[in-house]
Formats: structure tokens, sequence, C-alpha cells
């Protein structure tokens, strides 16, 4: 081959080349062209792709998330709900000792072989009318033994008696006797008892009889009492004696003895709380 007509050769080569790969090309698009779309795909190929996301945190913002970290996980509502539990239980476990500790009063004087409180007696009211323990049974009673001639102790405590009475009324009306019972029958009659009591309640009953009426009661309510020997006629004399006063149950049995240390709110409390837990029927009065 003469040298010109390599050289026309050689330089054919690049123009073939390039109208090679223009086919090339123009096939690649003519394919392209006639690819299906994806509006020719079945329905269930066209819905759009929506990724998977989680959510991995319920706060808004950041301030949210501090909130709850310095919080903690009890929150001041569960505080406020453990404090109200913890008083409520505190407070169920003080009245149920209180209760057990009134029970265990009231049952240890009605044990055996201890002495009995209080039994049958029969006197005179403060109106001349016979009265005996049965009379006073069906309801509380209350029962304080003095004298009427006492200078300053027997009418603090029947001051304070008449407090008592008149808080237990206020809740628990009618059940409650208040006896006057006293230790100096010759100095005090019915009449002497009638115009003493009324200074300090209405319905203050006032009991009174013989010497040895009084004595054996005394004695049946464990209550000391001393008058001084060889008093003349007329000479004014002291009577030394208990300073109690003593709750009786419905069943004419006693309860519980209040004293001094007792106010008179603390007192009716204790009265009231007794009568709360009595199971049986209860006499009132007007």
């Amino acid at each position: 081959m003469s040298q010109p007509a390599i050289r026309a050769t050689m330089n054919a080569l690049p123009r073939a080349a390039t109208r090679q790969c223009l086919r090339t090309m123009s096939t690649a698009s003519n394919m392209a062209a006639k690819r299906p779309t994806t509006s020719c795909l079945p329905k269930s190929q066209t819905q759009t792709y929506q990724p998977l996301v989680q959510r991995r945190f319920k706060y808004k913002t950041v301030e949210e998330a501090k909130s709850r970290y310095r919080s903690g996980p009890f929150s001041w509502k569960a505080g406020m709900l453990f404090l109200m539990t913890g008083a409520g239980l505190l407070f169920y476990f003080e009245t149920e000792k209180e209760r057990m500790q009134r029970k265990r009063v009231a049952e240890s004087t009605k044990g055996v072989g201890r002495p009995k409180v209080g039994g049958p007696f029969k006197l005179i009211d403060h109106d001349g009318n016979t009265v005996t323990d049965e009379d006073l049974k069906g309801r509380y009673s209350l029962v304080y033994f003095g004298f009427t001639h006492c200078p300053d102790i027997c009418p603090e405590e029947l001051d304070k008696m008449a407090i008592m009475f008149d808080q237990v009324e206020e809740k628990l009306p009618g059940v409650l006797a208040p006896v006057f019972v006293t230790c100096d029958p010759a100095r005090d009659g019915p009449k002497e008892l009638k115009e003493y009591l009324a200074e300090f309640h209405p319905k203050f009953i006032g009991l009174t009889g013989t010497y040895d009426e009084i004595k054996a009661m005394c004695k049946a309510y464990r209550v000391y009492f001393s008058t001084p020997t060889e008093v003349k006629p007329g000479q004014d004399y002291l009577v030394d004696h208990s300073i109690y006063f003593y709750l009786m149950d419905p069943e004419g049995d006693f309860v519980e003895a209040l004293g001094r240390q007792h106010s008179p709110e603390q007192a009716s409390k204790i009265i009231v709380d007794h009568m709360k837990e009595w199971k049986g029927p209860l006499k009132k009065t007007a």
C-alpha cells in the first residue's frame, strides 16, 4: 500500500469510531425512550415511598426534656400522694392505739380476781325520791363523791363536771347521768343538796341517805372518806374524801376513773369515746 493510502486510512479511523459512538448513544437513547414509565406500572407499584421513621423522644423542646430530667421519675403529685397516704396511716394507727387502750382499761376493771368498783345501793335523791343502782342502768353515769360544805375542791370539781356534762350532751344527748353523792349525810339532806347543786347544773342528781347507806356505797365504789370524831352539834368540820369521777356503763359496771389530771375537754372526749364503742342499747332521757 502506498504511503498516501496508509495516511488516508489512519485519518478515517477516528471518524469511524466517532460515528460508532454516536450510533451507540442513539441506540441507548431510543431504548430509554421505549422503557415504560412509572405511569405504566401497576397501581401497587406507584405508591410514594415513605421512609419508616421511629419517634424516639416525646419531648417537643429541649427545655421539656431538661425539666423532665430535673424532676426525676417522681412528680410533685406522687410526692403529695405519698405524704397523704402516710398521714392517713399514722392517723389510723394512733386512733386504733387509743381505742385498744380504752378497751384494755374497761376490761381490766372486769377481770377475774380484781376488786369490783360499784354495786347495789339504795339512796334518796334531792327531790326525796328513792333511787337505786337499777335506776341508773340503761345509760352511762358519772358519779362524784363530795359534800356541800366543802370550801374549794368540791365546787371546782362540780364546775368541771358541769362542763364535761354539757360537752357530752352536745355530741350524745340524754345518755349520761351526772350524779353527786354526799359523804356528809348528817348535814346534806335532800333540801340542802337541791339548793347546792342548782348553782352548778339543773340536771345534776344529788343522792343522800343514812350514814350506813352512804358508807356502804363508798365502800362499793372504793371511795375513801373520813369525818372527824367527837363533833359537837352546830360545829363546822371538813370531810376528807377521794377526788375522782367514776364513769359507769349502762350495765352498772365501772369503766374508768377520771381525776384532776384530766381537763374537762379530755375527760369529755374519753367519755364520748367509750359511749361510741358501746354495742348495746342506750336509754335516753330528755
